[in-house]
């Protein structure tokens, strides 16, 4: 399956079922208010009826990787011994298939904890071209999803936001290696990288929050699923109701 042994049985014994229940509600609450700052959610969960401090929220809002100001998860952190390369797509027109490829990490939530979830879209077709689950924020998971969508094809511009993960030199030398030039988000730029953000979106609301996973293992199973309806089922309005693998030109 691609994780390890334990994986397959992962309990998140740091934290209490209570907590791993706020994580829920903070979680789908913060893709309808991803401007609710550390004292709005405190105060949207007491009105909800959990007794909650601030300390309480920012712990498990940064546990979540989740920070409020611009809509985007924190998940990856910025390193200062990283490289941290200019972003390239400023005023391009995307306008062909492998022209840009982007990534990002997202939190998904499971029955008893979490895990992460990393995915490679091609910006013109949305097509998702690779992902990967990790039960930690580490670099491996995301060169895993990278050397297995460099095996499909190539894209001319990897765009990625400026998190540890996508500076490291062992990410970027995979990338610099197969030729492709690297473009990184500004910091606080909510939109330099919409096309996941919107992918990410369509992942919790038409699968996440639909299913209970167990664990990393049917989270796997149960995604792997999802990404194949999303690549070859799903029509989206902005590619004139066509779907991804279509658009793509990948029907195999």
């Amino acid at each position: 399956m691609g994780l390890p042994r334990a994986s397959y049985y992962y309990d998140a014994q740091p934290e209490t079922t209570e907590n791993l229940e706020l994580m829920r509600r903070l979680d789908e609450q913060y893709l309808r208010t991803p401007f609710y700052g550390v004292a709005r959610m405190t105060h949207w969960l007491r009105g909800q009826g959990h007794a909650v401090n601030f300390k309480r929220v920012r712990r498990l809002l940064r546990t979540m990787g989740l920070e409020a100001i611009y809509p985007k998860p924190r998940t990856s952190v910025a390193s200062e011994e990283n490289k941290v390369y200019p972003y390239l797509l400023r005023n391009v027109t995307v306008e062909r298939p492998d022209q840009v490829w982007a990534t990002d990490i997202t939190y998904i939530r499971l029955a008893r904890g979490f895990v992460y979830l990393v995915a490679i879209m091609d910006w013109f077709s949305r097509y998702v071209l690779a992902w990967e689950l990790s039960l930690t924020l580490d670099t491996e998971f995301c060169l895993r999803a990278l050397e297995q969508a460099l095996r499909r094809r190539r894209p001319t511009i990897f765009n990625s936001d400026q998190g540890c993960q996508f500076t490291s030199v062992a990410f970027t030398g995979v990338l610099q290696q197969a030729g492709v030039q690297i473009s990184m988000d500004g910091r606080g730029r909510a939109f330099d990288n919409i096309f996941v953000e919107r992918l990410w979106r369509s992942v919790k609301y038409e699968e996440v929050y639909l299913r209970d996973y167990a664990n990393a293992e049917a989270a796997r199973k149960s995604l792997g699923q999802y990404f194949e309806f999303y690549n070859r089922e799903r029509i989206h309005e902005a590619l004139a109701y066509r779907t991804p693998a279509v658009v793509y030109g990948k029907v195999a």
